[in-house]
């Protein structure tokens, strides 16, 4: 199957002028209504036909095999669809964040929805419906551009043009996955009364392009509600010094408002970096400080995220630190500048240890980067240091999420995240 296939595109920039469906702002809410023969008023009635294009700036992309089927038992959405597989439906949409509200389910059979966002965000996670039933879900999309508006733009690498287009394209795209996905209707409506949590780091956070390769970052949306939207900008192979020179740092503070929060985590490649005045508590200490100020300049709240370690259980089952001086560095700024942090170095050392040498191969796709079981998990790891940490985000968790214990993890047997579509043996920047 051929999804998201994208040409490499020099001039990025040039988007909006190419696709004029995307230049459109939204003033009210886009409600498309799936199966459907006829619709209500102010409705987008949309068929398992309606492939992308950029001229309707809605649609489903190549690759789907979808089948239509007929409620009856609604005026408002009369049909549905369905697939076997996975399936994309991407709208036009400019920069911004967006609320989404899905009716899933199926009049004929039992229906199990996972949904993705843009680069594989987990949004929601195995909504089953009985035969008959349906159920609506809301969650929010952050929609990026590389401009940033006091000048200039984002220095994207070639794997962003490819692979990782659909995180910067001028498209909102939602994966449908599971056993037997099914969407009735789907509501997307522009929102700013939402707290944005930004992510900056690097290839252990950032949203991964392809299985079996994930990081925590796009697994985080899922354990939020409808109140808070994730904007992941980290970066595979990315440092401090290579962000703030990509400017990625500039894109986040070009949109961040007050009360939004930015989560940092660097490390991995940063210690790798060489030269007069390079290390942990010089250069690398130093351009946290910069992030953390920039971030406070812009009324936002900093949160400092230690690495997590590498695979590196010794002989007795116990972890060895390859990351150095930096963890302690991070921590070092916490308490000078009274950043709140959330230690994963030190809770995935109990997440590994907790695994064991005959388990822990289960959470990695290589010695650094994880499969869809380990950042889940990791995922969790940092969900329980904003409650240990006692951030305000707290109050915007999703109902679902319990108190969670790295060294307790999740069974492997247990765990079940559908794969997309997209996958690749290929190694990822960075280690």
């Amino acid at each position: 199957m051929h999804f998201l296939t994208r040409p490499i595109i020099t001039a990025i920039f040039v988007i909006c002028a190419l696709h004029p469906a995307s230049a459109q702002t939204i003033s009210e809410p886009r409600i498309f209504d799936f199966g459907a023969t006829a619709v209500a008023t102010g409705l987008t009635p949309v068929t398992a036909t309606d492939f992308y294009s950029t001229i309707r700036g809605y649609g489903f992309e190549p690759g789907a095999k979808l089948t239509t089927g007929e409620r009856g038992d609604d005026p408002l959405h009369q049909g549905f669809i369905y697939s076997e597989a996975p399936f994309l439906f991407s709208v036009a949409l400019p920069e911004g964040s967006y609320r989404v509200t899905v009716t899933l389910g199926s009049a004929t059979s039992a229906a199990n929805t996972t949904i993705k966002a843009e680069l594989r965000r987990l949004v929601l996670e195995a909504v089953r419906t009985q035969p008959g039933e349906f159920v609506t879900r809301t969650f929010n999309i952050s929609v990026r551009t590389p401009k940033i508006s006091s000048g200039g733009a984002v220095r994207l690498k070639e794997r962003e043009l490819t692979t990782e287009f659909v995180n910067w394209d001028d498209k909102l795209t939602l994966e449908f996955n599971g056993p037997h996905p099914s969407v009735s209707a789907v509501e997307i409506r522009r929102v700013e009364d939402i707290v944005t949590v930004f992510l900056l780091g690097d290839s252990t956070v950032c949203d991964q392009p392809k299985e079996p390769w994930n990081s925590w970052g796009q697994m985080l949306p899922r354990f939020f509600n409808d109140h808070v939207v994730v904007a992941n900008h980290a970066e595979s192979g990315e440092s401090l010094r290579s962000s703030l020179g990509a400017r990625r740092l500039d894109k986040v503070m070009s949109v961040m408002r007050p009360g939004d929060y930015l989560f940092i985590q660097y490390g991995h490649n940063d210690m790798k970096e060489k030269g007069d005045g390079i290390g942990a508590f010089t250069s690398y200490k130093a351009d946290l400080e910069r992030f953390v100020a920039a971030a406070r300049a812009h009324g936002g709240i900093p949160v400092l995220v230690t690495s997590m370690h590498r695979k590196s259980l010794d002989a007795a089952g116990k972890i060895q630190n390859t990351l150095g001086d930096y963890p302690e560095a991070v921590r070092r700024v916490a308490r000078e500048q009274k950043v709140p942090l959330i230690d994963l170095h030190a809770m995935s050392a109990q997440f590994y240890e907790a695994l064991g040498a005959k388990q822990i191969d289960a959470a990695f796709q290589d010695g650094t980067h994880h499969n869809n079981y380990g950042s889940y998990e990791l995922a969790k790891c940092v969900v329980a240091g904003i409650r240990a940490a006692k951030l305000g985000l707290i109050e915007n968790l999703a109902t679902d999420v319990a108190p969670f214990d790295p060294a307790k993890p999740d069974l492997i047997a247990s765990f079940k995240m559908p794969a997309s579509p997209q996958a690749s043996t290929v190694k990822l920047d960075g280690s």
